[in-house]
């Protein structure tokens, strides 16, 4: 805007008082011709009488030449004595400056012109407007008087100095409030000097343009961005809830809150929504105000909203509904809530505003979130609703898949347990304990598995393993693998050649399955046997981390061992190793999950849990405790099994062994030293028994077996006959016919015995049977 050209002054004659040299130069005439004249007179065309009362308008005047020149007219009234106008200082533009004038007044953006003391001298009618008052009411003021904003006078002045200095434009964003406006804008303003036709700076022009609207469509953009980063970060549902609220609260609304329908917290198929009372549980709800008084419900309770309400019909109806202070759904709201808060903490004022917008994910309705504004000066409008829509919809997926995740989790979880031996069976080669801990992370229940299998002769089996993978189904082939792995070791078969087994079997279940890749059905597994006669642990790894070896009174070491490939590679092989331990030994069996994390140095680990197993402890279970409390300190990341095996051993007094020459007349010997023995153990009952089975087992060796021969009895949990020989041909059971000589005497000790089997020795073979001890 170009600054005032000409000035007159007129007074309420019309005679002409004063000539500025502004006037001089556009009209040519000099102030001694024109002072003291009637306006009129200079004017080429006439004016009509209520020109000046108008403010504003056009006149064309008579240059001193002769020539005729179109001017914009601007008056403004000079009151006299007792408030009586005295005249009008008239302003007089250039031709064109009518256009220019039209166009600031019209504009629908507030401008405004001051000067270098920080007065107003115009005001378009959008500025008034904001400001609440007319022109007259402001020019000549400062700036300073009509704004209460400190810190938006503060901005103002600074930025009307970098003008000033630099005669540079400046722009800029500020929040202020107007006497006409309810609540702060965001005001976009410019600043640019005003200048005389020979430079010099007469004032500083401003036009500020409200862009509110913009503002905030940002910041619901920027908290939709947010809310992709800062909702769902966890697969918990009460946890994404909070987050929802957390970022709703300040920014969105003064208090919020999520409640849930009950489904969604357990396990049950979703329902219909209901079309009358809708019962809900509160899981989340966060205030601005200290001490939450918006929070009438407690977190976990249940509270029922009638149909009328806003929380219902925005379930009912699927969309957003908003709601303000007065409407017949904000009151019942209000009602409800007061009846349900704590004495002393009724919503009285303040609360004007509310949205409630119903979280669906999938087609499938989950609950609802309701916003409250008090402090927050504006009504939720229709872009509110849009914006609450698409949060509450993104929101309600992360719910969504939260709650797939607990109940798929559970699911596994329930599985794992049933899969997992529930009571270890009794025997007396170690004493055991165990632990099984759940993976805590996003990626689910995994596959570690453990078990203890009673073997022939008083062995027993140890074994842990490790199914790649999460989920379900990790969990049902590590099922398939531990009921594979308890078949083999009822065949007796040696450690190294039991995982040759399990390989294969692995192999053969990733191919079967369509669509698995091998690596997928992959599995890491360590067995071990520990025979308490010889005292002898023979183990063999596939893929698995070497068990610990706590000696009694020394440090814990692990078993030099090497591990064979991952099941389900194939093809390659497995070697056995075999250490002698002294009894009363403890065998630490685990999972990889003890050791290996991310967050966690593997070797740091391995010495941790070198030093909690040498630990004192009163019992296994303790020592297990302790274990995971010096290894684990936080959640594990993976899933662990822990197994701990403290040996024990057989004495000679419990054992006793004749080897046997190969004659059929030996047979009578060893039976009649075999019910000796048996009665020297107080075992009178089972003698006769013992002494049939010795009788038909040495047969059978001497008759279809090789040299040498040994008959060995065990007094363990049971009455244990094994009769070994160097063949490795092993006898089956059969039915003989009527008229058959032989063929009977399997069967017999069969129907004698407890059970029976045979295992391959590296000499040959042994058949073994086992009779229950008689009650004490």
């Amino acid at each position: 805007m170009k600054p005032v050209a000409a000035v007159a002054v007129i007074d309420v004659q019309g005679r002409v008082t004063g000539w500025s040299e502004g006037a001089r130069l556009l009209t040519g005439h000099p102030a001694g011709d024109v002072v003291g004249r009637r306006a009129a007179e200079l004017l080429a065309a006439a004016v009509p009488a209520d020109a000046l009362a108008a403010r504003t308008g056009t006149a064309v005047l008579r240059h001193r030449d002769g020539h005729r020149i179109e001017l914009c007219l601007t008056a403004h009234p000079v009151d006299g004595a007792e408030g009586r106008p005295a005249g009008f200082v008239v302003t007089v533009d250039p031709p064109g400056a009518a256009l220019a004038a039209q166009a600031f007044e019209q504009a629908s953006m507030s401008m405004s012109v001051f000067d270098l003391q920080q007065r107003y001298l115009r005001l378009n009618d959008a500025a008034c407007k904001v400001m609440g008052v007319p022109e007259a009411a402001l020019t000549g003021r400062f700036f300073p008087d009509t704004v209460a904003d400190a810190e938006y006078h503060r901005g103002f002045l600074r930025h009307l100095r970098e003008v000033v200095e630099t005669g540079r434009p400046v722009r800029y964003e500020a929040f202020a409030g107007a006497p006409a406006l309810n609540r702060e804008h965001l005001w976009s303003l410019e600043m640019w000097p005003l200048r005389t036709d020979s430079g010099e700076l007469t004032g500083v022009a401003m036009a500020a343009f409200d862009s509110s609207e913009q503002y905030w469509a940002r910041r619901r953009l920027a908290l939709l961005n947010e809310a992709s980063a800062g909702i769902g970060t966890t697969l918990d549902v009460v946890r994404t809830a909070e987050e929802l609220v957390d970022l709703l609260v300040p920014r969105y609304a003064d208090f919020a809150s999520v409640d849930l329908l009950d489904w969604v917290l357990g396990a049950d198929e979703p329902p219909m929504v209901p079309n009358g009372d809708v019962e809900l549980r509160r899981v989340a709800h966060g205030s601005t105000r200290p001490g939450n008084p918006g929070a009438a419900v407690p977190i976990g309770d249940t509270h029922v909203h009638e149909p009328p309400s806003a929380p219902a019909r925005a379930l009912r109806e699927g969309r957003a509904v908003l709601s303000q202070a007065g409407e017949p759904e904000f009151v019942q709201w209000l009602a409800e809530r007061n009846a349900r808060s704590p004495e002393g903490r009724p919503y009285r004022q303040g609360v004007h505003s509310l949205i409630a917008v119903p979280l669906l994910a999938r087609g499938t309705t989950l609950g609802v979130a309701v916003c409250v504004r008090m402090a927050h000066p504006d009504d939720y409008g229709p872009d509110d609703a849009v914006f609450a829509e698409e949060l509450a919809s993104r929101a309600a997926v992360c719910i969504d898949n939260a709650r797939r995740f607990t109940r798929e989790r559970a699911t596994a979880l329930a599985l794992q347990h049933s899969l997992l031996p529930r009571g270890l069976p009794g025997q007396a080669a170690v004493e055991v304990a165990h632990r099984y801990l759940p993976c805590g992370s996003l990626a689910g229940i995994g596959g570690d598995w453990f078990d203890v299998i009673p073997l022939s002769g008083g062995r027993v089996g140890l074994v842990v393993g490790d199914v790649v993978g999460h989920g379900i189904q990790s969990s049902a082939t590590m099922g398939r693998l531990r009921t594979a792995v308890r078949t083999l070791a009822d065949v007796d078969l040696p450690p190294d050649e039991l995982l040759t087994h399990l390989d294969d079997l692995v192999t053969h279940l990733a191919s079967d399955d369509s669509g698995e890749e091998v690596a997928e059905l992959g599995a890491t597994c360590l067995y071990a046997v520990y025979d308490p006669i010889s005292r002898r642990l023979t183990l063999a790894a596939a893929g698995h981390p070497a068990p610990a070896v706590v000696l009694p009174g020394d440090r814990a070491e692990f078993v030099p061992m090497t591990a064979g490939p991952p099941l389900g590679v194939g093809g390659l092989p497995f070697e056995a190793a075999e250490v002698e331990l002294p009894e009363g030994s403890v065998v630490a069996l685990y999972t990889d999950g003890l050791v290996e994390d991310r967050d966690r140095d593997r070797d740091s680990a391995v010495d941790d849990l070198r030093r909690a197993l040498t630990a004192s402890a009163d019992s296994l279970d303790a020592l297990c405790d302790s274990v995971l409390k010096a290894v684990m300190p936080g959640q594990p990341g993976d899933d662990v099994a822990l197994l701990l095996a403290r040996t024990r051993a057989l004495g000679a007094d419990r054992v006793a062994t004749w080897d046997v020459p190969p004659d059929p007349a030996e047979v009578a010997v060893v039976r009649q030293a075999a019910g000796e023995r048996v009665t020297a153990w107080g075992l009178e009952e089972s003698a006769f028994i013992t002494e049939l089975v010795v009788s038909e087992l040495v047969t059978n060796a001497i008759r279809y077996g090789e040299p040498p021969i040994q008959l060995r009895l065990i007094r363990d949990r049971a009455l244990i006959c094994e009769v070994s020989d160097a063949s490795s041909t092993s006898p089956h059971l059969r039915r003989a016919h009527v008229y058959d000589e032989g063929g009977r005497g399997l069967l017999l000790v069969a129907q004698l015995t407890q059970r029976w089997g045979s295992r391959q020795t590296g000499a040959g073979k042994t058949i073994w049977a086992e009779q229950p001890l008689p009650d004490p």
